[in-house]
């Protein structure tokens, strides 16, 4: 889940990681970039959102498919630690909610408050 959340944080441009600050800003320009192609690709929906409002969209708009892209390798009998799912009902052996939502809510708590949780 915070592998999860630390995708979310980098493509919604609210990543906290200061070193490698060349690499960084690599990125950020790709980032940037992809998210404009992306705009002009949805003109119609999006031309009137910044690049970040884009970002934002984007996340929410595919995060269930990242999810999935990440737990694709789940077998059966593996468990999520905490309950997400707004029904209770979660089906453990593919890592999602029955309703199919993503099991974690971590990608939208401040990437401070999970290091916080986790180093302390």
């Amino acid at each position: 889940a915070r592998s999860f959340a630390d995708i979310g944080d980098i493509v919604r441009g609210k990543d906290l990681f200061l070193g490698h600050k060349q690499g960084k800003q690599h990125l950020e320009k790709r980032l940037e970039s992809m998210f404009k192609n992306i705009q002009n690709e949805n003109n119609n929906k999006l031309r009137r959102l910044s690049i970040e409002e884009v970002r934002e969209y984007w996340w929410n708009a595919n995060r269930q498919q990242v999810w999935k892209a990440i737990t694709c390798g789940v077998t059966d009998g593996d468990k999520y630690f905490k309950n997400t799912c707004s029904s209770k009902d979660v089906h453990y052996e593919k890592c999602h909610c029955n309703d199919g939502d993503v099991l974690t809510n971590f990608d939208y708590v401040p990437q401070y408050l999970r290091w916080f949780e986790e180093w302390a």
